[in-house]
């Protein structure tokens, strides 16, 4: 029953801004760890952004540029990507796993329910 949605990807010049929408059903975001990851063609899934029990965390490659939210009301999380650059390119998942987790939470072991992904190409 739980599951989730990705949308909002697509193609879009270096330089531009992407916001990529997680919608979920079954169970309710605020309950749960939370997180959005990539994948490129080649390469492993990398934790892009998260929130955890204890804060919100970004991999280093994107502070600044990236910004994750939960939105209650409507039951999604959600990434704003701007400054989009090349190696940006990828399938983007969100991710959820129920329960407390202290620290950082950008290891996808962590986590138990994954959405199908959307692509995000930037490119000229």
């Amino acid at each position: 029953q739980v599951q989730l949605v990705e949308s909002g990807g697509g193609l879009v010049q270096p330089g531009g801004s992407l916001r990529l929408s997680c919608a979920a059903s079954g169970f309710t975001l605020n309950d749960y760890v939370i997180g959005w990851f990539r994948q490129a063609p080649g390469k492993e899934r990398e934790g892009v952004s998260c929130i955890s029990s204890t804060g919100t965390y970004y991999v280093d490659i994107v502070k600044g540029r990236f910004t994750i939210s939960r939105d209650n009301a409507k039951n999604t999380l959600n990434l704003q990507m701007n400054s989009l650059k090349p190696e940006d390119t990828a399938v983007y998942y969100c991710a959820v796993r129920r329960g407390r987790h202290y620290g950082t939470c950008l290891h996808a072991d962590l986590y138990a329910s994954w959405g199908q992904g959307t692509q995000v190409t930037v490119s000229s």
